[in-house]
């Protein structure tokens, strides 16, 4: 057993920050031994930063894997890497929760159709919703610029059921979906009003 209660931060991840923030409290309660503090690289690339205060002593990480081990005798800072990380902090890894994934699915022009490409996807997406123990799923329709909010609202619609009764089809709760349609409101691709874009014509499959 460790002498050290290491712990990590992701801060990109709110939930992920609260079960492992319970363990520092829970360490610094117990008068444990020096906490590890690293920053995880965010999912989506993005650069990020923490500052660690530890006894009137601050340290920045703003790179990744950059880590601090505060101690009795103050904070050091020094660079991790990605198996030290996945050596010794397995057990909190595997203990957080999955990221969402993200899923667009695109539509021939005027139509609650797929096109081939996207019909694809509808089989990936539900692997993926099948890994996760209680299934959070969004459904979110969108149209490109042509026509009316009315027109477009009512096909945004149709195509996010589509959808849904598909995932529904293929063993997806119907409880687990949510439903939203948001017409021509959201392009993707921002374009004048009445340009047909195909980026545009899509549904956007959200599994948390």
């Amino acid at each position: 057993m460790r002498s050290d209660a290491d712990v990590i931060r992701a801060l990109h991840d709110r939930p992920v920050l609260t079960f492992l923030m319970s363990l520092v409290l829970g360490a610094l309660a117990g008068c444990a031994a020096p906490t590890s503090v690293v920053l995880l690289p965010a999912a989506d690339g993005h650069a990020s930063a923490l500052a660690v205060e530890h006894r009137g002593d601050t340290v920045v990480l703003d790179r990744p894997y950059a880590a601090v081990r505060e101690g009795t005798f103050g904070a050091r800072a020094y660079q991790a890497d990605p198996q030290e990380v996945e050596s010794q902090f397995a057990t909190a890894l595997a203990a957080q929760p999955a990221r969402p994934a993200r899923y667009t699915l695109y539509f021939i022009e005027g139509r609650d159709t797929l096109t081939d490409e996207s019909r694809q996807l509808v089989a990936t997406s539900l692997a993926e919703i099948a890994k996760r123990p209680v299934p959070d799923v969004l459904v979110i329709g969108h149209t490109d610029l042509v026509g009316s909010h009315a027109s477009n609202d009512m096909l945004s619609r149709q195509r996010a059921e589509l959808i849904r009764n598909e995932l529904i089809r293929l063993g997806v709760p119907a409880a687990n979906i949510q439903l939203v349609a948001r017409g021509k409101r959201e392009p993707v691709v921002p374009t004048a009003d009445g340009v047909a874009e195909p980026r545009n014509r899509r549904v956007e499959v959200v599994v948390r």
